[in-house]
C-alpha cells in the first residue's frame, strides 16, 4: 500500500506563488494605446512573407510565432520548436487574458504569479536601436498595459515593469511611476555596456538602485534579457544538432548567462553601497549557484578583490534564485544557499514550462523539505520579496 503523501497533502496549507510566468502580448496592445504619430511604428503584427509576425518601427523582430506560447487553446503543449508558427488566436487564453489566467491559477492552486513580457525582450533589449521617442513610448505603453492586467486579475498576476534602461533618469522616473501604479518590481537589461553605457556596477546607475531600494522594488534579471544572450540557439551549439537540440542547448546556456550576471554583480561590489536592494536571477535554476558563489569567493581571495561580505553572505542578504525543473539536489542546494533565498516558478506558458500539473512534477523534491521550508520556497519568500498579501 502506497503511504507516500499526495501532491495535495504536500502543499496543503501553503499559499503558492509562481515567480516566473509570461504574458503573451495581444495584437493591439501597443497600437490601441499609441499616439497617432507613433501608431504605425510601435510593436504590431503584420503579414511577413505570408505569415503573421511582430514588427517594430517597420522591422521584423524575428520572434517565434505571434502567440509566444507553447500551450495551445486546446490544452496541448508543443514539443521543442513546435509552437513557433502558432498565431495569437491559437494559444491558451490564460497566456493573455487575466480572467482566464486566474482561472488557470485557481485550477493549479496558485495564489499569485509574477509575470514578464516577450516582445520588447525579457530585459527590454529589443528597443536598443529605436529612436528615443519610440522606445520610451513602447516601454511605457507596455507598463501601462501590464498595470491594467494586474488590476484586472484582482492583484493575482504581477507583471514586472520594464525599465527604459538606456537612460538612468528615465529609468528612475519610470520606476517611480510604475510603483505608483502598484507594480511590485522592475525588469532591466543586464548589459547596458554593450551599447556604450557604463556597466551596472558603475556609480552612474546609483540613482536607480537608490530608487528601487527606497520603493521596495526588486530588480529582476531574466535569462535572455541582454544583448549578450539574444539568441535562443546560442553561438556555442554544434552545427550537427537538430533544430530542437539547438533550441534545448541554447536554453541550457541561458542559465550560465545569468551566472555571468550574478558573478559580475558580486565582483563589482555595488551591493555593498545598497544593502537593501534585492536582486533576482529569473528562470536560471539553483544548482549552479553554490558552485559559482564558492568559485567567486576563491577567485576574489586569489586576486585581492575585497567586499564587505563574502559572496554567500551577500547572496543571503540580497539575491534570490528561481527553480522549476530541478529535483535531485534541490533540497541540498536550497539549504546550502539559505532557504529564504530560493523561490519556485513554472515559466507558464513558455516551452520549458512545467505544464501540465506543475506541482505534481515537483512533488518528490517538495516532499523532502520540512513544511516550514516548503512554505517559504513555494510561496512565502516571494510574497515577502514582492510585497504580495497572501
Amino acid at each position: 500500500m502506497d503511504t507516500a503523501p499526495t501532491t495535495k497533502e504536500i502543499f496543503s496549507g501553503i499559499k503558492l506563488v509562481d515567480v516566473d510566468t509570461h504574458v503573451s502580448e495581444w495584437p493591439d496592445l501597443w497600437t490601441s494605446r499609441a499616439p497617432a504619430s507613433l501608431r504605425d511604428r510601435v510593436p504590431q503584427i503584420v503579414d511577413i512573407n505570408g505569415r503573421p509576425g511582430w514588427i517594430i518601427d517597420g522591422k521584423p523582430l524575428g520572434l517565434l510565432g505571434t502567440g509566444m506560447s507553447s500551450i495551445k487553446n486546446d490544452g496541448s503543449k508543443a514539443v521543442g520548436m513546435g509552437f513557433h508558427r502558432w498565431r495569437h488566436d491559437e494559444i491558451h487564453p490564460g497566456a493573455y487574458d487575466p480572467k482566464a489566467r486566474v482561472a488557470y491559477m485557481d485550477k493549479e492552486g496558485f495564489r499569485a504569479q509574477i509575470a514578464y513580457g516577450n516582445i520588447l525582450g525579457f530585459g527590454g533589449q529589443n528597443a536598443a536601436k529605436l529612436d528615443a521617442e519610440l522606445r520610451l513610448a513602447s516601454t511605457q505603453i507596455f507598463n501601462d498595459a501590464m498595470a491594467e492586467l494586474q488590476a484586472d486579475s484582482g492583484n493575482r498576476v504581477f507583471p514586472m515593469a520594464l525599465m527604459p534602461w538606456w537612460d538612468v533618469d528615465l529609468a528612475v522616473a519610470e520606476a517611480e511611476r510604475c510603483a505608483r501604479m502598484g507594480m511590485r518590481g522592475v525588469n532591466t537589461n543586464s548589459d547596458p555596456h554593450t551599447v556604450g553605457l557604463p556597466p551596472l556596477g558603475d556609480a552612474h546607475w546609483d540613482p536607480l538602485w537608490e530608487a528601487c531600494s527606497s520603493l521596495g522594488l526588486p530588480v529582476n534579471f531574466h535569462v535572455g534579457a541582454s544583448d549578450e544572450s539574444m539568441t535562443w540557439f546560442s553561438g556555442g551549439s554544434w552545427p550537427s544538432h537538430s533544430t530542437n537540440a539547438r533550441f534545448g542547448f541554447g536554453s541550457v546556456m541561458l542559465f550560465f548567462s545569468n551566472a555571468r550576471v550574478i558573478a559580475n554583480i558580486l565582483f563589482s561590489g555595488f551591493l555593498d553601497r545598497f544593502p537593501n536592494l534585492k536582486i533576482v536571477s529569473v528562470e536560471s535554476g539553483v544548482g549552479w549557484v553554490p558552485f559559482v558563489l564558492e568559485a567567486v569567493a576563491y577567485q576574489m581571495a586569489e586576486c585581492g578583490v575585497k567586499t564587505s561580505l563574502t559572496p554567500l553572505e551577500t547572496f543571503r542578504r540580497q539575491i534570490y534564485a528561481c527553480t522549476w525543473f530541478e529535483q535531485r539536489d534541490l533540497v541540498q542546494n536550497t539549504r546550502s544557499l539559505g532557504v529564504d533565498n530560493v523561490m519556485f516558478e513554472t515559466d507558464f506558458p513558455h516551452p520549458t514550462c512545467l505544464y501540465p500539473d506543475p506541482l505534481e512534477y515537483v512533488r518528490g523534491a517538495a516532499a523532502q523539505f520540512t513544511f516550514e521550508e516548503r512554505a517559504k520556497v513555494f510561496g512565502a519568500n516571494a510574497a515577502r520579496l514582492y510585497n504580495i498579501s497572501i
